[in-house]
C-alpha cells in the first residue's frame, strides 16, 4: 500500500520516478534502487543502460519522499553566488517575508560564482524535494537547465532577464543600466569617461558592455580597467589609481559596483582631489553607505527587496495553482540615482 501511496504521489506531481526509470531501461524497480545504492551488486552492463536512462529521463533520488498524496515539503531553495555580497541580503528579506508567511522554510545555497558549484547544488537541492527553486542569473550549464526542466520543480531566475528562462525570471538588464549610467555622465558633460570592474563575474561583463555600447554610441575613447580579484574598497582605490595613472585625463569613472567606487572616492579624498570637480564618480547598486559617503555617491539603484518580494510570489502562486503566473518574467528595473559624486 505505502508503494502505491508513493508511486502516485511522484506521478501526481510530475517527477520522475524509480518505476519510470526502470520501464525505460527495461529492468525491475528493484534492479534501478540496487545499481543506485549498490552498484556492485549489479553487471557493468546493467549500470551503463540504468544510467542512461536516469540522464535520458532526468532522474533526480528523492530522499525526502512524500507520504501522501497532497503533502507538500514546505521547503524553497534559494541558490545564490555569494553570502558575503552586500547586493544579497535586500533580495533574501524581501524572499523571507514572503516566503515565511505562506509557511514556508527556506534552504539557502552558495555557488561561490561557480557553474559546476551551481550544477552540483541544484541535483543535491533537489533531492531534497523541495517545493520551488530560486536560482540567481541566466547563466546556468545546459545540464542545470535540463536538470531543473525536467524536474518540474518551479524555478525563478532572479537578478538578470532572460529571453529564455528556464520557467519563471524576475531581474533587470545590467547591460541597459550600465549603458543609461554612462549616458547620463556623458549628459553632464564629460568627455573622457572610464569603466572599472572587479571580480568580472557575468553581470559585471554586461555592465563593461553597457559601457562600451554608450562609449561607441558617443563616438568616445574606452578606457577601462577590470580585475578577477573579488570587490572590495582596497581593490577600488587600487584600480583607480592605476587607471588615472594611465590616462590622467580621465574626467569621469563609472565602476561596477559601488564598494569599488566607494575606494576610489576615498583614495582621490586622500590625494587631495576634488570630487567631482577634478574627477567624477559613479557606482552602481546603491548600497545602504553610498548615500553616507562624502560626496554621497550616484549610483544605480535596483529594487532587491521586492525583486526578491515578486520572485516570491510567482512561486507561491505556481505552487498553489500548479500552473504558469499571468506574466512569468517581471522586469523589475532601475534608476539612476544623481548625487554629488558627479
Amino acid at each position: 500500500m505505502k508503494k502505491e501511496k508513493l508511486a502516485i504521489s511522484s506521478r501526481s506531481t510530475g517527477r520522475i520516478t524509480l518505476s519510470d526509470v526502470a520501464e525505460h531501461a527495461g529492468v525491475s524497480p528493484i534492479t534501478v534502487s540496487r545499481a543506485l545504492k549498490n552498484p556492485l551488486q549489479v553487471s557493468e552492463k546493467l549500470k551503463e543502460k540504468i544510467a542512461i536512462s536516469v540522464k535520458v529521463l532526468g532522474y533526480i533520488p528523492n530522499h525526502a519522499a512524500r507520504s501522501l498524496a497532497s503533502s507538500e515539503s514546505k521547503v524553497i531553495t534559494v541558490i545564490f553566488p555569494s553570502l558575503s555580497n552586500a547586493v544579497f541580503p535586500d533580495v533574501l528579506d524581501g524572499l523571507h517575508d514572503t516566503l515565511v508567511s505562506a509557511g514556508y522554510r527556506i534552504l539557502l545555497a552558495n555557488t561561490h560564482y561557480s557553474s559546476e558549484q551551481e550544477e552540483t547544488l541544484v541535483k543535491t537541492m533537489l533531492e531534497q524535494n523541495p517545493d520551488g527553486i530560486i536560482v540567481t542569473g541566466i547563466d546556468q550549464t545546459q545540464n542545470t537547465r535540463e536538470l531543473l526542466k525536467l524536474s518540474n520543480t518551479p524555478v525563478v531566475q532572479i537578478m538578470e532577464l532572460d529571453q529564455n528562462p528556464i520557467d519563471m525570471n524576475v531581474g533587470l538588464s545590467h547591460f541597459d543600466a550600465s549603458y543609461d549610467l554612462t549616458n547620463y555622465l556623458y549628459s553632464l558633460g564629460y568627455k573622457k569617461i572610464g569603466f572599472i570592474g572587479a571580480r568580472m563575474d557575468l553581470r559585471s561583463r554586461r555592465r563593461m558592455e553597457g559601457y562600451q555600447k554608450s562609449v561607441l554610441d558617443q563616438n568616445g575613447n574606452e578606457y577601462v580597467l577590470s580585475s578577477l580579484k573579488n570587490t572590495s574598497f582596497k581593490q577600488g582605490s587600487e584600480l583607480f589609481v592605476e587607471l588615472i595613472s594611465k590616462h590622467s585625463d580621465i574626467d569621469a569613472i563609472a565602476f561596477s559596483n559601488d564598494d569599488l567606487a566607494a575606494g576610489a572616492l576615498l583614495e582621490a579624498t586622500r590625494r587631495g582631489m576634488r570630487i567631482p570637480e577634478d574627477i567624477a564618480i559613479a557606482g552602481f547598486n546603491d548600497l545602504h553607505f553610498s548615500e553616507e559617503l562624502i560626496p554621497p555617491l550616484t549610483t544605480v539603484s535596483i529594487p532587491r527587496y521586492e525583486m526578491g518580494k515578486q520572485a516570491a510570489e510567482c512561486l507561491l502562486y505556481k505552487i498553489a495553482n500548479k500552473k504558469q503566473p499571468i506574466c512569468n518574467q517581471i522586469n523589475i528595473g532601475y534608476s539612476i540615482v544623481p548625487r554629488q559624486s558627479t
